[in-house]
């Protein structure tokens, strides 16, 4: 039973390393080709690559996977099943339909929501407070294929992106261990996804990371949640960029606001607190333009900002 895994990131590591220590035999690892790293700009494996190197398995890095030669490379191969988490390229019917087995994909949400490449971080930024993984047939629609298998997990309130996605891992790759044996036996019934359910995670961009300070603290605390520990979220101060990496969790319900919302009201050890549109938001971790991140009590220290200053 040839098995060829494709992922990425830190996520689809536990799923690779438990097909291994499982004793199925993965023939090659697929990931992305290595990138930039850093202010020296270092090139980097990804993590699924240097796991894959650390077990002597070949890896490919194809830089379109919808290319020819990728695809004859990979057929090379001669795969029975290929197992996807977070790969992060659309596989192409050449390549769905190349395994007898088919291609399975670890997603991280409860599809059919949050269809797409960001379904964790949409779903934190969205106030959600149940996530999950399903294990899916891939087709050729983005994350549209049959559903083999589905796990809840909760999202908690002071849950970042970052200790979502460990979560979402090693269930990711919990799921796996247990549907791979009759999946491979012809033992599983999969079930269509209700596409009048569907919602999309699209990838983050630039203004998904700025803070309005006319939302309700609720929202901004998700949203700065939803970005850590990847992009952070930020605002403007003093025509700088100003990045927020954490807050503490406002109270419910919140007041209603009496100042300009992006209004410093305090400024403290304990946090920034900042007017939001119905009460307000105290900031707890900060990185100022050009500086490293600060923990709040050694930013107010030495900074000039101060009680009436107005973030943007």
């Amino acid at each position: 039973m040839n098995i060829v895994f494709m992922g990425t990131p830190a996520f689809a590591v536990p799923s690779l390393r438990m097909l291994i220590k499982e004793g199925y035999n993965v023939v090659a690892v697929v990931t992305q080709p290595d990138r930039p790293q850093g202010r020296k700009k270092v090139l980097t494996p990804t993590p699924v690559k240097e796991v894959a190197l650390e077990y002597g398995l070949p890896v490919l890095q194809p830089l379109r996977m919808r290319s020819p030669e990728a695809v004859e490379q990979l057929a090379m191969y001669q795969p029975d099943l290929i197992v996807t988490a977070a790969y992060g390229q659309i596989l192409p019917k050449a390549v769905l339909d190349m395994p007898r087995f088919g291609c399975v994909n670890i997603h991280g949400s409860l599809l059919p929501k949050y269809r797409g490449g960001a379904p964790i971080q949409r779903s934190i930024i969205n106030g959600e407070t149940v996530t999950g993984i399903t294990l899916m047939y891939m087709a050729e629609g983005l994350d549209t294929g049959d559903m083999i298998s589905q796990v809840e997990v909760p999202i908690e309130n002071n849950d970042t992106s970052g200790s979502v996605f460990e979560k979402l891992s090693e269930v990711g790759a919990s799921l796996l261990q247990k549907e791979l044996p009759p999946l491979l036996e012809g033992k599983v019934t999969a079930i269509p996804q209700n596409d009048e359910e569907s919602t999309y995670a699209p990838n983050l961009k630039r203004e998904d990371e700025k803070m309005d300070w006319n939302r309700s603290a609720r929202e901004l605390y998700n949203q700065i949640r939803g970005l850590v520990p990847f992009s952070g979220a930020f605002t403007i101060w003093e025509g700088e960029v100003f990045k927020v990496w954490e807050a503490l969790e406002p109270t419910e319900p919140t007041s209603e606001c009496t100042s300009v919302p992006g209004t410093v009201l305090k400024l403290s050890s304990e946090g920034i607190e900042v007017a939001t549109a119905d009460g307000s938001l105290t900031l707890t971790k900060v990185q100022p333009s050009g500086k490293k991140v600060l923990e709040v009590d050694s930013f107010v220290r030495g900074t000039s900002m101060a009680k009436g200053t107005v973030l943007t």
